[in-house]
Formats: C-alpha cells, sequence, structure tokens
C-alpha cells in the first residue's frame, strides 16, 4: 500500500521535503503529513537521509520532519483499530483487491500507483481478517501463552519490548507490528500490557531503515540516521520507565474500559509516547543537531580536485524520487560551474592582462576538467535511477537533465576555448583596440544574461512559459545579429590591412560565444 501511495503521488508529494524551511514546526508537519499520506515513517526517513545527503535539507530541518514521521506513522494503528474490527471490511477486500488490480492492467488510465495502492488496502485487511481468525481459533492457547508471559512482573515487560524491536526490524515496519499486536489485544483484551510494551519495542525497531539508508552517505547522513534513533529510543526508554503511570493516563483518555476499547487504547498508546515525546524535544532542535555533530565528526576534507557521485542503491529500492532530487541537485550545481566559468572570463576580458594567465586561465582549466567529470559521473548516475520503479514525471525528469548535462557540458568546452584563445592573445602580445572591447564586453553580456536565464530555469527543472521562451529566443537573436556585425566590421579590417593573427583571434572569441549561446537556446527548447 505505500509503495503504491509513493509511485502514485509522484514527485509533488515527496518535493514538500525538499522544500522545507528552517521553522521546526513547518518540518514537524510536513514529516507528520507525508507520512500519514505514504504510510510509512520509514519510507520518509529514508528520503530524508537522502536529501539531507544530498545537502537539500540542513540538518536542523531534518530533525522536526524526524519528530513528525514517528506521529504521522501512528495513522495505521487508527486505521486498523477504527476499520479492522467494526466495519468487517476483510469481507470487501477481495473486491477492493480487484478493483486495484483493474487499475494497474487499464494503460490508458494510467493509474498503475493507485491501483497498487488499492490492492495493498485490500490486502492489509485479508491480512487482519487471517489473523483475527488464527487468533480465535487458538483462544485457549492463545490465553494460556498471555498469562505465562505476563507472569514475569518487569521482566516480561522487558521481553516484549525486545520482541517488538526484534521483529520490527526484521519486517522493516512498525506500523504492521503493531496492526499484528492490535490484532491479538482485538482477540484477547488480556494482552493490553505485553502488547503495549511490544509497540513501545518497534518505535526502537523501526530506525533500521534510515540506519541502513546512511550506510556510505555523508556525515550528515549518518547524523540524521543517529537522530532518528536518538528521538525513537529515548521516547521509547521515557515510556518504559514511567509504564504504568503512562498506561493509565491511556486509559483516563480513551472512553471506556480496556475490556471494552482495547484496539483503540493502543492506538492511542502508540500515538501519545510518541507525541509527548515530540513536545519534549522540540525545543532543543538545534541543540540535538549540535549533539550529533559531535558524536560523528565531520572527516579532514581530502579534495583531491576530483568529482565524485556515488550512486546510493538502499535509497534507490526504499525511495527511488529521492535519487532523482539528488540528480537535480547535481545538474544545478553543473549549471553552476557554467555560469563560474563564464563569469570568470567577462572578468578576465574586461581586464586583460598577464594575471589571466596566471590566476583566471587555470581556474577555467579545473573547473572545465571538473564539468568533464560530472558529464560522466552523472550521466552513469541519471542511466541508473532510468532502472528504479518511477512515477512518469520522474522519469520525463531524467530524460530532460540527460539533455542538460549533454548541452551544459559543451557550454563548458566553449568556455574553455574562449579561455585559451585569450591566454594565447596575451601571450603572443595580441593587442585589441579600445573600440574592439567596446563591442566585445556588450556583446559578452549578452551572452551572460541569457546563460543566467538557463541557469534560473534549470535548478528549478521546470517548463517555460510562452512569454519565457520568447524571451530566450530574443536574446539568442540579439546575440546571432551582433555575432554577424561584428564578424563585419573584422572582415573589414582584414581587407584593410590589419593585422591578420588579431583579427582571427577577435573573430573567434566572438564564434565562441555565440556558440555558447546556440547551446542555451537548445536548453530553452528542451525545457518548454
Amino acid at each position: 500500500m505505500s509503495d503504491g501511495i509513493q509511485k502514485s503521488a509522484g514527485q509533488k508529494l515527496q518535493s514538500a521535503l525538499a522544500l522545507i524551511t528552517g521553522n521546526r514546526f513547518v518540518g514537524l508537519l510536513t514529516g507528520c503529513g507525508l507520512t500519514m499520506i505514504i504510510q510509512s515513517s520509514g519510507a520518509t526517513t529514508v528520503m530524508l537521509v537522502g536529501f539531507v545527503n544530498a545537502g537539500l535539507v540542513t540538518l536542523e530541518q531534518a530533525v522536526g520532519v524526524i519528530f513528525g514521521a514517528n506521529i504521522g506513522t501512528t495513522i495505521t494503528a487508527w486505521i486498523v483499530a477504527l476499520f479492522g474490527f467494526n466495519f468487517k471490511l476483510e469481507t470487501f477486500a477481495i473486491p477492493i483487491f480487484g478493483l486495484g488490480y483493474l487499475f494497474t492492467i487499464i494503460k490508458k488510465i494510467k493509474k498503475e500507483g493507485l491501483g497498487i495502492a488499492i490492492m495493498g488496502f485490500g490486502m492489509l485487511f485479508i491480512g487482519l481478517g487471517w489473523l483475527s481468525a488464527t487468533f480465535k481459533n487458538s483462544n485457549d492457547s492463545l490465553i494460556s501463552f498471555i498469562e505465562q508471559i505476563q507472569g514475569f512482573g518487569p521482566l516480561s515487560i522487558a521481553l516484549a519490548v525486545f520482541v517488538g524491536v526484534f521483529f520490527t526490524a526484521l519486517i522493516h515496519s512498525s506500523s504492521a507490528m503493531t496492526a499484528i499486536v492490535i490484532t491479538v489485544a482485538a482477540v484477547e483484551p488480556s494482552f493490553w500490557e505485553f502488547g503495549a510494551a511490544m509497540v513501545i519495542g518497534s518505535t526502537m525497531g523501526s530506525t533500521i531503515d534510515s540506519i541502513m539508508a546512511a550506510f556510505g552517505g555523508k556525515p550528515n547522513a549518518k547524523r540524521t540516521a543517529l537522530i532518528h534513533v536518538m528521538f525513537n529510543c529515548s521516547a521509547s526508554l521515557l515510556a518504559i520507565i514511567f509504564f504504568q503511570p503512562f498506561l493509565k493516563m491511556v486509559d483516563l483518555i480513551v472512553p471506556g474500559t480496556v475490556q471494552e476499547n482495547v484496539t483503540y487504547h493502543i492506538a492511542a498508546l502508540n500515538t501519545s509516547f510518541k507525541v509527548i515525546a515530540t513536545i519534549i524535544f522540540i525545543p532543543f532542535v538545534n541543540q540535538i543537531a549540535e549533539l550529533t555533530r559531535h558524536i560523528i565528526k565531520d572527516k579532514p576534507v581530502e579534495d583531491d580536485g576530483n568529482y565524485h557521485l556515488d550512486f546510493n542503491a538502499e535509497l534507490g529500492a526504499k525511495s527511488p524520487e529521492a535519487c532523482v532530487f539528488r540528480a537535480h541537485k547535481e545538474v544545478t550545481a553543473f549549471s553552476e560551474n557554467v555560469v563560474e566559468m563564464y563569469d570568470q572570463l567577462q572578468t578576465g576580458m574586461a581586464n586583460f592582462d598577464k594575471s589571466f594567465i596566471d590566476e583566471i586561465h587555470p581556474k577555467i582549466q579545473f573547473i572545465e576538467n571538473y564539468c568533464d567529470q560530472m558529464e560522466e559521473q552523472l550521466t552513469a548516475y541519471l542511466v541508473k535511477c532510468q532502472h528504479l520503479h518511477l512515477s512518469d514525471e520522474a522519469k520525463d525528469n531524467l530524460q530532460l537533465m540527460m539533455q542538460l548535462v549533454g548541452e551544459m557540458e559543451s557550454m563548458a568546452d566553449g568556455c574553455l576555448s574562449i579561455s585559451i584563445q585569450i591566454k594565447k592573445a596575451l601571450e603572443r602580445d595580441v593587442h585589441f583596440k579600445q573600440e574592439d572591447f567596446d563591442r566585445l564586453i556588450p556583446y559578452f553580456e549578452l551572452g551572460r544574461q541569457l546563460l543566467y536565464f538557463i541557469h534560473k530555469n534549470v535548478s528549478k527543472i521546470q517548463k517555460l512559459t510562452p512569454e519565457e521562451f520568447e524571451f530566450a529566443q530574443e536574446l539568442e537573436q540579439q546575440i546571432d545579429d551582433e555575432r554577424r556585425a561584428l564578424r563585419s566590421i573584422a572582415r573589414e579590417r582584414l581587407e584593410n590591412g590589419e593585422d591578420v593573427r588579431t583579427e582571427l583571434y577577435y573573430m573567434d572569441i566572438i564564434r565562441q560565444i555565440e556558440k555558447i549561446g546556440d547551446r542555451c537556446f537548445d536548453v530553452a527548447g528542451n525545457l518548454r
């Protein structure tokens, strides 16, 4: 059910995590709301680890989301408690499953993700019906077993917590573990205390997904997983320490006795101890983030000048959309590098002295080499992303990013070509006239305006409006017109006996700027 909801929701739902503001309460509500929709705190935290690893979300922002995800995951327990035993939905489970199956095979409606979610919903209540029937058929042995394990006093509570931790880590779902506990308790209300302890233990076991997602990640990704572990374990520990008072509090909150409404008692317990823990810890978001920085130190910076982009297979399996966001982040960084190269060129051309050879050209050369590495590794990363279970929108974005990477690498090559020409001109004491600079600097500026416009839209990966595309078209046309005018002037001066070498350098710089403008317009066409 969770997988289907995530697929049908697409990137727009999951992009909520990447748009979190610095407000801890917005993060809390985002984590809670997203987890309630996708029915999995594990999926939310795995996405979150991926976003923190990619630099889309800060560590402080992640803390609030983790708190919210733990509250949001309790919605499954309420669904089971409210509908699982009162309305006998297992009677309709098979037709519901069949309806979902129809959605998956009718390709014209393009609702495969929704169909999978509906099938999962049907299977949930089929499973609950089978579990309930099994426990009812073995009611005497179940009562005997519960009496035995609850006869050890505090030790039985510790055993229940361990069972909750172990089986939740095994099945990777605290929601499923809680549903099982509710089903057993519905058959035999005396399971209340032992089941409550299992639910508390399941909260600790649910951290397994975030731990696995952080393997091989950056320090901040590991810190995010640590925050998840620390919060869940602290909340569970508080509930265990005040176990009996806590049970009495739940009994006061929920109408009726435990024997009458045990399913609601367990659902309320699952929500209340997480809400209480959140209220206790939410004022200390910054301190919690700082504590993890002390525990997990930043590795010594070993910048070898090379680009590194590793594909996280665990993240791809658990939250494929997060891998697409990571790719988008890198494509944006690629665009920033091209803009940086062009700005360095414009600065160097304005000054046009020997400092270009010593300072600016080596920097441009370094960035261009870095961009070559980015193109190679980003392309490989995007190809791997194409094999993930993605929404149609995410697949389209991957195709678009593949095209953008190629175009931006061509722009980087063009910037390096201009830099080489300027360097050669300076080394050979080629001198441009002031009137040449007066014409060339505005031409450079036209290219910069188009490049910045493209960079702004690449960073958003969104379609251009007709007005925006028309703006890009006008800029590109101005660059073409100016290039023809400058080439015409250069040819005329050649015919009048001006220095051939100077004019050829000048014409080549003009041509390369025009080619960068063409690449920018190609990107605008892709974004149209």
